[in-house]
């Protein structure tokens, strides 16, 4: 019988074979061509398989074994792909043939496609590598649906008082509880992890959103603003609730390290100052100001990621001086 010692020394080995261990590295500066230099690269199917198998009890690397350079993800990129194809698919059969058992299916993979690649490319830039893709998923959905309910009742209280700055808070407001409930409960410590708990949360709140709205479109009668519709919103997918969320999560890690939970937490100024950022992004997505759309939302899409990149960044700082504590 395996004692728990021979199951991770196992590990620990195919790991290594397979390349899952990382090396240690000196940590480097971001460049952009250099986190997408493996996006066109070949890849085998045991690189990816290599990518599924970490997250659990007996397949989380120790932290002197995780690396503290910037990752070059290329999952996401193969993902957005088959995304693409399929929904192309269900394009050509709802479109062209006029099959109407293949729009429930257009606007599944249309709403979800676009936040389910982003949200894989934070799964990738998760360099400790605890958090399985089966939980990802599961915080997607219960997240997703959890973050929204919490929304509509904070709606229907300030249902007298909704502008654009209310909007941001609220829909913010829910969604940080609900990743601050995750990140609490499974007691996830690193500022990474929170920018994929978030990303995760976001990611599935924006997906329900789209479906919703593409489905309105479709009841409306109006294929052309169906597609559009979808086709809009996953363009600005990314810098939208996906990054958003993940924000948030990031600071609130930054902030409670391996801290149990306070409320005091939710008021200190490295959290504070990143959930007025976010709730400003968001009240000025959604402020009618001549020139906003779309030149506007393409601004706001590149300030979130800048700040998601700063917290990628502190991240692998973060991750660097653990691994250096643990080796004393």
């Amino acid at each position: 019988m395996n004692t728990p010692q021979d199951e991770n020394s196992f590990f620990y080995e195919f790991a290594n074979y397979v390349n899952v261990v990382p090396k240690v590295e000196r940590s480097v500066e971001p460049k952009f061509v250099n986190i997408f230099s493996r996006v066109f690269a070949d890849h085998s199917e045991l690189e990816a398989e290599r990518l599924f198998i970490v997250g659990t009890a007996l397949t989380t690397p120790k932290i002197s074994e995780v690396k503290d350079t910037w990752p070059k993800p290329w999952l996401f990129a193969r993902l957005f792909i088959i995304a693409l194809l399929v929904f192309a698919g269900f394009y050509v059969g709802a479109s062209y043939f006029g099959n109407a058992n293949f729009l429930p299916g257009l606007i599944i993979v249309g709403a979800f496609g676009v936040p389910l690649t982003t949200l894989i490319f934070f799964w990738e830039m998760n360099v400790p590598q605890n958090i399985a893709i089966y939980r990802v998923i599961y915080v997607v959905l219960v997240g997703g649906i959890l973050s929204m309910l919490i929304a509509l009742v904070f709606f229907d209280i300030l249902k007298n008082n909704i502008t654009p700055i209310t909007i941001g808070i609220i829909e913010e407001l829910a969604k940080t509880i609900i990743v601050i409930t995750f990140v609490h409960y499974r007691r996830y410590k690193y500022i990474l992890n929170g920018l994929l708990i978030g990303a995760a949360v976001g990611a599935g709140f924006a997906a329900f959103e789209t479906a919703g709205y593409a489905l309105r479109a479709l009841l409306s009668g109006d294929a052309t603003s169906l597609y559009g519709t979808i086709l809009l919103r996953g363009f600005y997918a990314p810098g939208g609730h996906v990054a958003w969320a993940a924000l948030t999560g990031a600071a609130f890690c930054r902030v409670q390290k391996d801290q149990p939970f306070r409320f005091n937490m939710l008021f200190h100024y490295q959290f504070l100052q990143v959930f007025i950022l976010v709730v400003g992004i968001h009240a000025l997505w959604d402020t009618k100001i001549p020139g906003m759309f779309p030149f506007g939302h393409v601004i706001l899409m590149a300030t979130s990621w800048l700040a998601v990149l700063l917290f990628i960044r502190g991240g692998l700082k973060e991750i660097g001086e653990r691994k250096l504590m643990s080796s004393k």
